[in-house]
């Protein structure tokens, strides 16, 4: 079982009251490469985008299936959960506060909100799926996972379109940086590389190659190879394929 705990927080309106973050980047301070925030968006649309089909390919008592499609997509979620905090905490406001895009960030709040509610439902309902398996009970968890698709794509899309540009003009690397890794913190190591697997599988390799340079020394000479095998098996056991159908990644 995946050990991540989700509790579904309130939001924290950066828009409403933001932390002091009203310094602006130095001219000479880098600013944030948002490429990888494409890997995890790709990623999520597929994962998510597969879900109901998952779902709804589990045969009614099958519970060893729905025990492995549960633990899939409880991790998956977990991971949006995670990068959505990351958000809340560390890009909106400073785009408040810098760029001076509150409505913007009311948007990007508002959606995660929407989401937050239908990942609680989703997250839920697996858990009660899992133990019997019942065929009613996956239809329902089929049609909330359509549906959590259908929001999580218009807000990559808002996201792409509006906050990314927004936050290469005024968030800097080192920021960035720091709220990659508190996300990472909060991550067993043992799933770091299944976790930076799905990330990978489609992600652009120059920036794949890039993230990976960025690891300290004795995780970076093996994860690339250990993220794409892990990964492999664990699609061949949801998926029955070690190569799960692509989304193909969206870049602006």
């Amino acid at each position: 079982m995946f050990s991540l705990d989700v509790g579904i927080r309130p939001l924290a309106s950066a828009s409403q009251n933001p932390p002091d973050f009203k310094e602006a980047p130095m001219n000479s301070e880098p600013l944030a490469d948002v490429r990888d925030m494409y890997m995890a968006h790709t990623m999520f649309r597929r994962e998510i985008g597969l879900a109901s089909g998952l779902i709804r390919g589990v045969a009614a008592g099958d519970r060893e299936r729905a025990t492995v499609v549960a633990e899939h997509l409880e991790l998956v979620l977990v991971i949006l959960d995670h990068h959505h905090r990351g958000e809340d905490q560390h890009l909106w406001p400073r785009l408040v506060e810098r760029a001076g895009a509150a409505s913007v960030v009311q948007t990007m709040e508002s959606q995660h909100s929407d989401i937050d509610t239908l990942v609680h439902r989703l997250l839920t309902g697996l858990a009660g799926w899992r133990a019997a398996a019942g065929a009613a009970e996956g239809a329902e968890l089929a049609e909330v996972a359509t549906l959590l698709f259908e929001l999580l794509d218009e807000h990559l899309k808002t996201e792409e379109q509006q906050a990314l540009p927004l936050i290469e003009q005024h968030v800097t690397a080192a920021e960035w940086g720091r709220m990659v890794a508190e996300g990472a913190a909060g991550i067993p190591p043992e799933q770091i590389p299944l976790i930076f697997g799905l990330m990978a599988y489609e992600g652009d390799p120059e920036t794949v190659k890039e993230v990976i340079a960025t690891m300290p020394p004795e995780a970076g000479s093996v994860i690339g190879d250990l993220a794409a095998q892990t990964f492999a098996e664990h699609a061949q056991r949801v998926y029955g394929t070690s190569t799960p159908a692509r989304v193909g990644t969206r870049q602006g």
